[in-house]
């Protein structure tokens, strides 16, 4: 992997945290409201689980490989 993939998996690391806490305020201030749309709640936090498996393979292939 070069510096530059390296890099470009950072930023994308970095805009997937930040969506991934954007939609957790969203849906804790919609859980709040308790009207919320109960469709809208679920794919909201499906995008989050996807988000977060996203987040876990590229925090993953950042991990350099070290043989014990």
């Amino acid at each position: 992997m070069t510096d530059e993939d390296v890099k470009e998996l950072k930023r994308r690391l970095d805009r997937l945290r930040s969506e991934h806490r954007d939609l957790d305020e969203v849906i804790s201030r919609l859980s709040e409201q308790g009207d919320a749309d109960q469709l809208l709640m679920r794919r909201m936090k499906k995008r989050k689980l996807v988000l977060k498996d996203e987040i876990t393979a590229i925090e993953t292939a950042l991990i350099p490989d070290i043989i014990a």
